[in-house]
């Protein structure tokens, strides 16, 4: 050893000694054994699109017209979307018969159905009547919609109330399962 040297004295020693430490610490968090989790699986849509407009045609003309702000397509097929929807409906010569408006909507392919929910309105144009309800089906392969929720119709002289309801899709011909009100009812 050196004259007046010890090894409490040398400075770089004391520094190796606590830095030893710290990198057996290291080491050994290093060796964690813990078990990898399992991947998540992702569950949501497989495509998300905006501001849609799609045109659904037979024999080259137009039948409908659906416009929406947001649209998600599932797997399965379904379609989703949370952001509402418009619909215009032509009849054969192009001109519009009806229209629908949901503040929701969902397509349940499976069944080749749709879901309106929220603040759902249909209008027939040439009858001038307007259908509220706060749920509605459409089933387009059969052309028509149906409730089972409180629905409003508003003629031009009356409106009828009541619960439950099936339509053809233009609301030319409907029947209210259990109505109520005052309204006229024209002979014929």
């Amino acid at each position: 050893m050196i004259n007046g040297l010890t090894s409490g004295s040398f400075p770089s020693f004391r520094f190796f000694k606590s830095w030893s430490w710290l990198g057996v610490a290291l080491i050994a968090a290093a060796c964690n054994t813990t078990e990898l989790k399992e991947p998540l699986e992702y569950t949501g849509p497989l495509r998300k699109v905006e501001n849609v407009e799609l045109y659904y045609t037979e024999k080259d003309r137009v039948k409908v017209k659906m416009i929406a702000a947001e649209f998600h397509e599932l797997d399965g097929g379904d379609r989703d979307f949370p952001k509402g929807i418009y619909m215009e409906f032509y009849d054969e010569f192009g001109k519009m018969e009806s229209t629908l408006r949901a503040n929701q909507a969902f397509f349940f392919k499976k069944d080749n159905l749709w879901r309106g929910r929220g603040k759902v309105e249909v209008k027939n144009i040439a009858k001038n009547e307007q259908l509220n309800t706060e749920e509605l089906f459409w089933k387009q392969t059969e052309q028509r919609i149906y409730t089972d929720k409180f629905v409003t119709i508003r003629q031009q002289n009356d409106v009828i109330y009541g619960e439950g309801l099936e339509a053809k899709q233009d609301m030319s011909d409907y029947v209210i399962k259990k109505p109520t009100g005052d309204f006229e009812v024209e002979e014929q």
